[in-house]
């Protein structure tokens, strides 16, 4: 049964469909891993009642010959997509209890294509953190260990649960949510495949809100093909949703040909920041080796304004999470702490429901959006986005895709940058621009650091052009040959 939880969904949608295996028996494998897996922390909720009625559903579907896009698929969610029964935290106590009466979009799009819901995966609170130390209900563990070092390291953030059920053989694939990063970054950190998809691609309603301008969902799988089978089932025009865009959504598995002769591949010499690791660096030319190699042109291009990104980015987007998370006040929902009067039931009830992250945040967006400081700082910000999208358009007048490291280091111990929250910050300096213009981005696993961890390379396209992201990353896949496995996994290193 092990030899289940090794399979991409490619493989497992083959194997059922093949009659090579029941999709109860691939349930029954994964829930047995999710239960190895609990010395992670990588799971908030888990649902091996439903994932077995969910897969002897797909069974009967599979024996009348409708097997669908993700038929028996088990998945582990992110805990900010509200499933219909199913505590639904966001990784906060502000939430407790809270099991929402409907059904997100992506999730509703998934259980219709067939997939099996394993269950919650944890994450940082209300997706704040780059490292998922910053959920009320504890850390997650990197499954993966420093050669020679058994310190725990942390998975990335915020969709560090996901990415940590994936590489642990937990689940085959999960949802993500990216902001600034929480799919890319993780996913590297993880050695495992993240997606953002341009945003509007993907619905964001029943996804618990932090910046409704940048927040978008993804697939986090463990191959290229994967995440394009995945994207094609999440995707499409939601009308419940205003910031969901109505383009029509390709066969993105199509569109992996293996061919990308011709393609001119952008390479933005700002991502050369002073004092990055040397195999970084030298993981980026290997990057660029490859793409030549099969046929790709790289191209040096300029990205001037991406020094602004991140200050921006921390400007916009706690000053939407100030808004969005007004509404949690211990009237309607979630946790209430009572108090002598109404005023003082919301301070008791947000002082106790928040934690130290999520408050600083708050405080951050409150104070940039007030009186006298809002032209200052705000709407500074989103004047610096604008140029950050218009350096993009710029680039890709000149190339089809960039291509950039996804992060400037490989996984850190637990607690290592907790006390500085500026430095934890700067690990979302490669994927923040991507959020900011809106634009599709991937993270590949693409070899291991000196001390055995693994790194990833990001693959960045225009607008609604994932079909050229994948076909680029799937190269770089294959050229890459990643099969390293995590310490965690027996026979792992």
């Amino acid at each position: 049964m092990s030899a289940l939880t090794q399979l991409t969904i490619a493989e497992a949608r083959a194997g059922l469909r093949g009659r090579q295996f029941s999709a109860r028996e691939l349930a029954e494998a994964h829930i047995a891993a999710v239960a190895a897996a609990r010395p992670l922390n990588a799971f908030l909720a888990e649902t091996p009642e439903r994932a077995l009625a969910m897969a002897d559903a797909a069974d009967q579907r599979l024996q009348r010959g409708e097997a669908r896009a993700m038929e028996g698929i088990p998945l582990a969610i992110k805990d900010l997509f509200c499933t219909e029964g199913v505590l639904t935290t966001a990784g906060s106590r502000i939430l407790d209890g809270f099991k929402p009466p409907y059904e997100s979009t992506v999730t509703a799009k998934l259980w219709a294509a067939g997939a099996v819901m394993l269950g919650k995966a944890n994450m940082d609170e209300f997706a704040m953190g780059s490292s998922n130390v910053t959920c009320a209900h504890g850390a997650v563990e990197n499954p993966w260990r420093r050669r020679g070092d058994n310190r725990p390291l942390v998975p990335g953030g915020s969709s560090g649960g996901s990415a940590a059920a994936v590489a642990a053989r937990a689940a085959i694939a999960a949802t993500g949510t990216d902001t600034g990063g929480s799919i890319r970054q993780p996913a590297s950190f993880c050695g495992i495949v993240g997606m953002k998809p341009t945003y509007g691609r993907c619905s964001r309603w029943g996804i618990v809100a932090f910046a409704s301008s940048l927040d978008q969902a993804g697939p986090m799988t463990r191959s290229v093909r994967d995440a394009a089978i995945m994207l094609g089932a999440m995707a499409g025009h939601d009308p419940k949703d205003s910031t969901s865009a109505p383009v029509p959504v390709p066969d993105f598995e199509a569109a992996l040909t293996g061919d990308i002769r011709g393609l001119k591949i952008g390479v933005p010499h700002e991502y050369r920041l002073d004092g990055m690791p040397a195999e970084i660096e030298a993981l980026w030319q290997r990057g660029i080796d490859w793409v030549k190699a099969a046929g790709a042109e790289p191209v040096e291009i300029s990205l001037p304004m991406t020094k602004y990104a991140l200050p921006a980015y921390y400007i916009i987007a706690p000053a939407e999470a100030s808004s969005n998370l007004a509404r949690y006040d211990g009237v309607r929902f979630g946790l209430r702490v009572p108090g002598g009067s109404l005023d003082e039931m919301y301070e008791n009830t947000r002082a106790a429901g928040f934690g130290a992250e999520v408050r600083r945040r708050v405080l951050i967006g409150t104070y940039v959006l007030s009186a006298g400081y809002y032209d200052a700082y705000y709407l500074k910000a989103q004047q610096v986005r604008t140029l950050v999208a218009r350096d993009f358009g710029a680039a890709f007048q000149r190339c089809d895709v960039l291509l950039t490291p996804t992060a400037p280091s490989a996984a850190f111990a637990i607690g290592e940058k907790q006390d500085d929250p500026i430095a934890m910050y700067l690990n979302d300096v490669f994927t923040v621009p991507v959020n900011l213009a809106g634009l599709p981005g991937i993270s590949v696993p693409a070899g291991l650091a000196a001390d055995g961890l693994p790194l990833g390379l990001q693959v960045i396209g225009r607008a609604f052009d994932e079909a050229t992201v994948l076909r680029v990353a799937e190269i770089i896949e294959t050229a890459a040959g990643f099969t390293a496995k995590p310490a965690f996994l027996a026979g792992g290193g």
